[in-house]
């Protein structure tokens, strides 16, 4: 069994690398027509695995990739003007996070499994209960069993995206729940006291 000095340290670690990519991408350049680099090529991996891009990066910002980042703008309630400003830099890091969770915790489940995670984040964040960013929301002491034993950390795969996507868009599998666990996997019996909504694969959705 892990001590506690290590767990307490391995959820610094996350926490410390997380606030460093965060604090990265919110100081990245603004990306637009025209634009080329490793940036554009990583913006358009996630447009592709998102759904919005139908060919392969290429690392220059043409109409298509114009196009896609218009598409995920109007999806995600930013505003639609086709080049990645603060607001859409935002939006995509918290898909991403969002994404990494929904592979760490569920990437063995369906994909309306899969939804039903990232709904989960999304109810919490509308939920007085919880705090109202994605970032609090994951990062909350024991709220993920991936942040915790480092599964966060693992790629995303497409299906983790449009998980996401999806959830976004309105689609909630979860029955508007704020929790869920494997009862193969639970430690801590407080759970149980949650009332059960529905239940996917492994997955129990509780309030």
């Amino acid at each position: 069994m892990k001590s506690i000095k290590t767990l307490a340290f391995g959820l610094f670690v996350v926490l410390f690398l997380s606030f460093s990519q965060t604090e990265a991408e919110a100081h990245s350049p603004d990306l637009h027509e025209g634009s080329t680099g490793q940036g554009v090529t990583e913006l358009q991996s996630t447009l592709q695995k998102l759904g919005y891009l139908q060919v392969n990066p290429t690392g220059y910002y043409g109409s298509l990739t114009k196009t896609a980042v218009s598409q995920f703008q109007r999806d995600f309630n930013v505003p639609s003007t086709g080049y990645t400003g603060s607001l859409t830099r935002s939006k995509l890091d918290q898909v991403k996070m969002m994404a990494r969770v929904v592979h760490g915790e569920a990437r063995g489940e369906s994909y309306k499994g899969q939804v039903g995670v990232a709904a989960v984040i999304l109810n919490r964040m509308d939920s007085n209960q919880f705090p109202n960013s994605a970032y609090n929301v994951i990062f909350q002491r024991n709220a993920f069993t991936a942040v915790n034993d480092g599964q966060y950390w693992l790629a995303p795969n497409a299906s983790a995206y449009q998980a996401v996507r999806d959830a976004y868009l309105g689609w909630d599998p979860s029955g508007g729940a704020t929790y869920y666990y494997n009862p193969a996997g639970v430690s801590d019996k407080w759970i149980y006291s949650r009332t059960v909504i529905t239940k996917i694969g492994k997955h129990y959705f509780a309030k």
